[in-house]
């Protein structure tokens, strides 16, 4: 099976850290973010994945190439102009000759959602599209799913108020496509499958299934953080052993430094006597002594000078 993976935002919250590279190769401890989906959708026997590119392609390409380190074959994709989420879809998929069935995912989507088992509903049902959904603590800041007891989709519901709200399960931004629901895209045009193509399908073949385990949308510097700390804590099972901490190879901590709460100290990055909680220390960075950083995320080169407090979501590029 093929994949189509969007990455092709411009990743505007989580600027300035996106200014030089979008933020799906930003990195989560050893890996840009976009491997683990990659790995991911490894593991659901998907063997080729084409990327639907847009913002920064190059740094992309140059993080996974022809996807020989990931186990994938990768194709590339990039629009000249945005064409929304459907019409990235549709564009990317035939750029790359994809043919039958396929998987469509956000690439900025960080999950252990099983991806196999979404594609084994969606061949049982004889769904014409299929999405995955995902319990959210607080609904109302999404769109709402609202489905009948077979899995098919009866309507959808745009951020409602709180006396509307009947469900906690939204969007998980990936989804499983046939050919018929690749051709209610209109070609060339910039279309969203979440606002336009899946309320012309609800009653018409598109199913939508509760799948369970971890799910992020990381696209804020604060998902960003908690994302690191997700990990580090085992909510998200990964190659990263739990820990307090990770510090990456080639980095120089003072002793008597304090690093804690979940922080990454990035690959070739300095700390000095300083106290790191909850913070991201890109790689090469420089941390100098009496610093305090607190929920910061500090970007690849960057140098923050003795004594400096950053807390409260500070970024430094």
């Amino acid at each position: 099976m093929d994949a189509v993976v969007l990455v092709g935002g411009y990743g505007t919250r989580l600027r300035p850290l996106t200014l030089t590279r979008p933020k799906h190769v930003l990195p989560l401890f050893d890996r840009p973010l976009l491997g683990y989906l990659l790995e991911q959708v490894r593991r659901a026997g998907v063997e080729r994945v084409v990327l639907s590119c847009g913002y920064l392609p190059d740094p992309i390409r140059a993080a996974f190439g022809d996807g020989t380190a990931v186990g994938l074959h990768l194709d590339y994709a990039v629009e000249r102009e945005p064409l929304g989420t459907a019409g990235a879809i549709r564009f990317a998929a035939e750029q790359a000759g994809v043919r039958g069935t396929f998987l469509a995912l956000n690439g900025d989507i960080l999950s252990d959602i099983d991806l196999g088992a979404l594609v084994e509903r969606h061949e049982a049902a004889g769904a014409c599209a299929s999405i995955a959904l995902t319990p959210v603590d607080d609904p109302g800041r999404y769109g709402l799913v609202r489905t009948d007891g077979d899995g098919r989709v009866l309507g959808f519901v745009e951020k409602p108020p709180p006396s509307e709200i009947d469900t906690d399960l939204i969007n998980a931004g990936a989804y499983v496509l046939g050919p018929s629901a690749l051709a209610s895209v209109e070609p060339g045009r910039a279309m969203s499958i979440e606002r336009e193509v899946f309320p012309l399908l609800a009653g018409h073949g598109l199913h939508a299934w509760r799948c369970e385990g971890y799910w992020s949308d990381v696209g804020t510097p604060a998902s960003y953080l908690q994302a690191h700390q997700d990990v580090l804590s085992g909510a998200l099972r990964t190659h990263i052993e739990p820990a307090s901490s990770w510090v990456g190879p080639g980095a120089r901590i003072a002793p008597d430094a304090r690093i804690g709460g979940g922080s990454s100290i990035g690959p070739g990055a300095t700390v000095g006597k300083s106290r790191i909680e909850g913070a991201v220390v890109q790689e090469g960075a420089v941390v100098g002594d009496g610093c305090l950083l607190r929920d910061a995320i500090v970007g690849p080169g960057a140098v923050v000078t003795d004594g400096s407090v950053l807390t409260d979501l500070a970024i430094v590029v």
